[in-house]
């Protein structure tokens, strides 16, 4: 069966964003397991203890993880963690940190600047090193000190691992910290079939964001860092963001239960086969350009004039993008028959 969402009479199928999905089952009975008895405050809990160590042996090695509520928390306290406020961080143009986080590295970072670079899905090391080619060490100029990268990016690209190998090493030659924005980390391991490690420290990553709220988590994200004296002081800077949260266990279980068995990945391969099948459906029909490849569980369009309204007219949702584009989330939850629906919609309407 589908699960459709009645709006103005319509049956609503949801392509917004991964975010808009329903908490995993297995998720949510772990916070309810949870709910039985008491347990020390502030991340002094067992489940939190037990959840460092298995990042440590998801990660292949000893990790200082950090759980906190929301990805703009995790991404904002980690760059400014990295980052001076006389520094500059290189990002991607459209990339979640600069467009949609209110200011938040730069408020956390106490004016930390941020640098967009890249005009396609993703950042090339060709752009990082035009960009720091523009850049001198003088006391009159901010100085770049951080290379953040989303994996997977907001456009639907992934990043391989020599890609970030390629950018890591130009960054680390230039003296910059690394950071990974892993919003939807998953999906990118599931598109490279490759480990957590190789995507992340065995490439030159130094900090991630690792993501599970838009992977069928309730509100869960960690900073990760793979060097112990980097971590230092982080612990008071997540306290006085206000994210050292009292009942941090139940952010640490929705974390654990996912990654437990692997249902992380099993979620996230879900969504990007999704994406795939609606990608597939998309590029046979005359009319419809698809501008960047699908590497996980988001699927840009290009449509002839007026179908997105036609398109929202029926009942689907998502989100345009400016001139004709509108962007397609898949997530773990979308169902085979809402793809083929949305496929089908769009060749009708193709042929009027």
């Amino acid at each position: 069966h589908s699960r459709l969402e009645v709006m103005n009479d319509l049956p609503t199928i949801d392509f917004g964003s991964d975010n808009r999905a329903p908490v995993a089952p297995e998720i949510l009975r772990a916070i309810a397991a949870e709910a039985e008895g008491t347990a020390p405050a502030y991340g002094g809990d067992e489940s939190t203890a037990r959840l460092e160590r298995l990042f440590e042996g998801l990660f292949e090695r000893p990790v200082w993880a950090f759980p906190v509520a929301t990805g703009t928390a995790a991404n904002a306290l980690a760059i400014s963690h990295l980052c001076p406020a006389w520094g500059a961080v290189f990002c991607h143009t459209n990339a979640h940190v600069h467009v949609d986080e209110c200011g938040a590295p730069e408020f956390f970072g106490g004016g930390t600047k941020l640098l967009p670079l890249g005009t396609g899905p993703k950042i090339t090391a060709a752009d990082l090193v035009e960009a720091l080619a523009t850049h001198s060490p003088s006391v009159h100029q901010i100085q770049p000190t951080v290379l953040t990268l989303a994996q997977s990016s907001e456009w639907g690209g992934t990043y391989s691992v020599t890609e970030i190998q390629s950018l890591t090493r130009v960054a680390r030659e230039a003296g910059l910290r690394t950071h990974m924005d892993g919003a939807r980390f998953a999906n990118a391991l599931a598109f490279l079939n490759a480990s957590p490690a190789e995507v992340t420290w065995k490439a030159g990553i130094d900090v991630l964001s690792f993501g599970a709220t838009k992977n069928g988590g309730l509100m869960a994200e960690a900073v990760v860092f793979f060097d112990e004296d980097l971590a230092q002081g982080f612990a008071y800077r997540r306290k006085r963001a206000g994210q050292l949260l009292s009942k941090m266990r139940y952010v640490s279980v929705q974390l654990e239960a996912s990654v437990a068995e692997g249902r992380w990945l099993s979620y996230a391969k879900r969504a990007n086969a999704m994406a795939s099948r609606l990608h597939a459906g998309l590029s046979q029909i005359e009319g419809v350009s698809l501008p960047y490849p699908c590497e996980a569980n988001i699927v840009f369009a290009d449509l002839p004039e007026g179908m997105a309204d036609s398109l929202r007219a029926k009942g689907f949702v998502f989100f345009g993008w400016g001139s004709g584009r509108v962007r397609l989330v898949t997530s773990y939850a979308t169902l085979p028959t809402e793809v083929d629906a949305l496929v089908e919609a769009v060749r009708a309407l193709s042929t009027r």
